[in-house]
């Protein structure tokens, strides 16, 4: 594979010592199916928030069930890859399933941040990160920047 990129089963034996010396764990996840400068800005500042930024990346099969069949543009890996380039990104691993449920009870991070086009209320992990009590926070959305836009200004 690259560096940076580990099996999400592998993940907790890697972040283990870094909770022993008191590190912020920092997660994120989503598509990133182009990256755009509205990825960028965002990565940047979710790594300000703690010592190490995890990414989660949507599989190619559940990026399709989120965004419909003609989605992804590029595939995982390769998504993965260019994220893994990014000096904010600590670790990037792939999940298959249309939620974060599993990857956050899996990696149970101190800091759970996602776009500020969710809320506490629309975000479908909601229940996962109240009952493990993990902190959740929202970083302002970049307007005028989207994966959807790159696309459609393409398409015209």
């Amino acid at each position: 594979m690259f560096e940076k990129y580990f099996e999400l089963s592998q993940l907790p034996s890697k972040l283990a010592p870094l909770r022993q010396q008191n590190s912020r764990l920092v997660l994120t996840n989503g598509c990133f199916d182009l990256l755009h400068i509205g990825h960028v800005r965002y990565l940047q500042a979710a790594k300000k928030q703690g010592t190490h930024l995890i990414i989660g990346v949507n599989t190619d099969r559940s990026v399709s069930a989120i965004k419909g069949p003609s989605r992804p543009l590029n595939s995982e890996m390769d998504r993965a890859e260019v994220l893994a380039a990014l000096a904010c990104t600590d670790f990037i691993t792939l999940f298959d399933q249309d939620t974060a449920d599993e990857l956050i009870s899996v990696l149970h991070p101190d800091l759970y941040l996602k776009a500020g086009d969710y809320s506490l209320e629309t975000l479908p992990e909601r229940e996962t990160l109240l009952k493990l009590g993990i902190e959740v926070a929202f970083m302002p959305f970049v307007q005028g920047h989207s994966t959807t836009g790159l696309i459609s200004r393409m398409q015209s």
